[in-house]
């Protein structure tokens, strides 16, 4: 066993001595928790859509809506000239230019025969044009509840709609009849259900109000938001678990770059020739990868706790989590290592192999953030069951009893990974 240490000591000394390997196996995975960490993080926040608002109706309607798109967190409103703005649409400055047309206020953008808001956005933003869309309705309906708050001001409404047939222009006959007559019954159930205004304003029991709340257009239930311990309290526990899956993709690729650079040098023969096995040289290569593996997953994890406030839930099942990834890439390394003759040839199958296992198993995207077909095919990553390992110790609040898949799958696969690049190594050397 003694000559096993040795062996991966020396191997630990050469991987430790080169700088530029050490980037890839522990600085770049550290920079990737720290990029997509401040990235989903959102800690400047969204960017504001900037649009330019126009209004030629001028009422105290449009003025209203005018004002209630302006104080939209999502909204930096302006107001333009239409030319400006459309100028300003048409070279990229603005997302897009409302404008309010005129009758707005009169119609309140109802029952009418063409729009009464029009939007000028830029074509090249099809996500932005649905966004705002949605905006503009949710602000409508909004003020449509505080003007309607006042009974009076609605049944003055109904009358204006009813009285003035110049709203109706276009509509065909039998749409106007039906449009009158759902205006009329409006017009009776609010007698029938909504208080005076001055019977709000002089009860002193609050009756009228919650009378009035039962005929709420949108009611929405408030509750309250809590911190769910089982899930991510920050982006950085999402992840760190990610950049522990780089460092054994580094790790793995210069160990089996290593092992074939030992070959071509000669290295490997020259062990071959001392008092050693083959088996004491191919166990000294895996432990000393498991022993980088491990260390490195230690190291990153303590960064992100103490810099970061990642969250160990069970230190014994994270332990559990990174023991079984590390071993899971040993048997990888050993495997790529048989893939080419050369270190050219391994190392890019090495780093081709192990980026689309990386794309697939939540290496670049996080999991929880997969569509559900590539979460699919995420089940053949092992990068997938070393990151939901190490997830379920840190904030996923795993049992025992629940880590006993993933552990199972990256102990698998280390068995079988590993046992085909010995065999494949111990035949080429036949």
């Amino acid at each position: 066993m003694g000559k096993v240490f040795t062996l991966a000591g020396k191997d630990l000394r050469v991987l430790f001595r080169d700088k530029g390997t050490m980037f890839w196996v522990l600085g770049f995975p550290l920079l990737i928790a720290l990029f997509f960490g401040f990235i989903f993080s959102g800690g400047s926040g969204p960017s504001k859509m900037k649009i330019a608002i126009i209004d030629k109706d001028e009422s105290a309607y449009s003025q209203a809506y005018a004002k209630e798109l302006g104080d939209l967190s999502a909204l930096e409103s302006y107001q333009l000239p239409a030319d400006s703005a459309l100028d300003r649409v048409r070279r990229g400055k603005l997302s897009a230019v409302i404008t309010i047309r005129e009758g707005f206020g009169r119609t309140h953008g109802m029952f009418t025969d063409s729009a009464m808001i029009e939007v000028g956005v830029d074509p090249s933003k099809t996500m932005t044009a649905g966004y705002l869309q949605g905006l503009l309705t949710q602000t409508h309906f909004k003020l449509l509840q505080k003007q309607y708050a006042d009974p009076d001001k609605w049944r003055a409404d109904m009358d204006t709609l009813m009285a003035d047939s110049g709203l109706w222009a276009g509509a065909p006959a039998n749409v106007q009849t039906l449009g009158k007559s759902i205006i009329t019954d409006l017009r009776e159930l609010s007698y029938e259900y909504l208080p005076e205004a001055e019977s709000i304003a002089n009860d002193s029991t609050g009756a009228a109000a919650k009378q009035n709340d039962g005929f709420n257009l949108f009611p929405i239930k408030m509750t309250a938001v809590t911190n769910d311990e089982t899930g991510p309290r920050s982006s950085f526990e999402i992840t760190f678990p990610s950049s522990i899956l780089w460092a054994l993709i580094g790790i793995a690729s210069s160990f089996a770059v290593s092992i074939v650079k030992e070959r071509t040098a000669g290295t490997f023969l020259r062990l071959r020739l001392a008092p050693i096995s083959r088996m004491h040289i191919l166990a000294g290569k895996g432990l000393a990868c498991f022993i980088s593996c491990f260390t490195v997953s230690v190291l990153l994890m303590l960064f992100g706790a103490f810099v970061f406030k990642v969250r160990i839930g069970d230190p014994v099942l994270l332990a559990i989590a990174m023991a079984c990834t590390a071993f899971c890439f040993v048997g990888i390394a050993m495997l790529v290592s048989t893939i080419g003759k050369t270190e050219e040839s391994v190392g890019g199958a090495a780093w081709g192999i192990l980026l689309v296992c990386a794309m697939t198993g939540g290496g670049m995207l996080p999991l929880m953030f997969m569509p559900g077909w590539l979460v699919a095919i995420s089940n053949f990553s092992p990068v997938k069951w070393g990151i939901l390992a190490i997830e379920g110790a840190v904030w996923r609040g795993f049992t025992y009893t629940d880590m006993l898949i993933p552990v199972g799958m990256l102990i698998g696969i280390g068995i079988l990974t590993f046992s085909l690049g010995v065999s494949i190594l111990s035949k080429r050397d036949a």
